[in-house]
């Protein structure tokens, strides 16, 4: 394959970045836009069109399974509200397509489910645009404690905060038919998968308090989590935050070491010194688009895979039902599973 064709189902804000980092790379053509909005569309064109004015004569679409019926292409990137990524994901993989889909994967274990087992079944590649697995601080952590250097992991601590209640009131955000869920669900996809996957944890049982105020969705959200291992872990999603932007502190204490990530900066401390001293200047940084792509040439290994998506969904899932019932709920993976 020396060129991918790559369609985009979902051209809003967040689809713009994609196809830009995809028209920058050189080796992909990108054959199709679907959106149900023109708008959405003509701000993808209009901002790409002076550095690539290709993209004016790129055939777009209202339906995606028209665009899926009209355009021969070798991949797609989804960037649409979080209910409809499972039948984008289906029908992409069922035309052959590897595909590349914006958090959450999906929206339920069962679909999760569904997705590795067709991506498995055609030989597809089925990725997750977590991009933080492909940013050094969070590989650096990752590589730290799968080789034993903070010790056995005893405890967790991840927090977010964003003024995402009122930034998405009125939105498909907080309409539950086509998000699926609050915040959580949201940008503490992020927050969920980048603490499960650095740390490697598995998490057994989890209680959960959530606050919807007046929205259909969850909008803050306390979670106690129990792992495996015998760690504890705390998150907490404050979507109710009454200043702009967005803060992170994740926390991970280790038997040997404690690292400290705020606002993507890392610091560490080991049990030899109380000096918390900050480690900058990491290497190797990149996108899911590049990864992605590279993927699908053979050159690199998928760096977020579909059981990523499953394993925040599991969570999720598992959350939702214990602040539901007011009960800890255990976090069960199905026997068999091959995920």
């Amino acid at each position: 394959m020396d060129r991918i064709r790559v369609g985009f189902i979902g051209c809003g804000g967040n689809a713009s970045g994609h196809v830009g980092r995809v028209l920058a790379m050189g080796e992909c053509d990108v054959v199709a836009l679907c959106d149900v909005s023109g708008e959405s569309i003509d701000r993808v064109r209009d901002r790409h069109k002076e550095d690539y004015p290709e993209i004016l004569d790129v055939p777009v679409f209202t339906d995606y399974l028209e665009m899926l019926a009209a355009v021969e292409m070798d991949a797609v990137e989804i960037s649409t509200p979080h209910t409809l990524h499972y039948e984008q994901i289906m029908a992409s993989l069922d035309k052959d397509l590897h595909v590349l889909t914006e958090k959450p994967m999906v929206c339920t274990v069962d679909h999760a489910h569904e997705v590795i087992e067709k991506a498995e079944e055609t030989g597809k590649v089925l990725m997750v645009s977590y991009q933080r697995h492909l940013g050094a601080q969070y590989r650096y952590v990752r590589n730290q404690i799968m080789a034993g250097e903070l010790g056995e992991i005893q405890f967790v601590s991840a927090l977010q905060d964003q003024k995402w209640y009122l930034g998405t009131m009125g939105l498909w955000r907080q309409k539950l038919s086509l998000s699926g869920g609050g915040q959580l669900n949201d940008s503490g996809s992020h927050l969920l998968d980048i603490m499960l996957w650095m740390t490697g944890l598995e998490v057994a049982e989890v209680q959960a308090y959530m606050e919807n105020f007046e929205s259909e969705v969850d909008i803050n959200s306390a979670l106690s989590l129990r792992f495996r291992n015998g760690a504890l872990g705390s998150i907490a999603v404050v979507g109710n935050s009454p200043t702009g932007g967005m803060w992170e502190d994740i926390t991970i204490w280790g038997s040997k070491a404690v690292v400290y990530i705020r606002q993507g900066e890392l610091s560490y401390k080991t049990q030899h010194s109380n000096e918390i001293y900050k480690v900058e200047n990491l290497p190797g940084s990149t996108s899911p688009d590049r990864n992605f792509f590279d993927a699908i040439l053979g050159r690199d290994e998928v760096q977020v895979p579909p059981v990523c998506g499953l394993r925040v969904i599991e969570l999720t899932e598992a959350a939702w039902a214990s602040a539901e019932s007011g009960r800890p709920v255990k976090v069960k993976r199905r026997e068999g599973s091959r995920s």
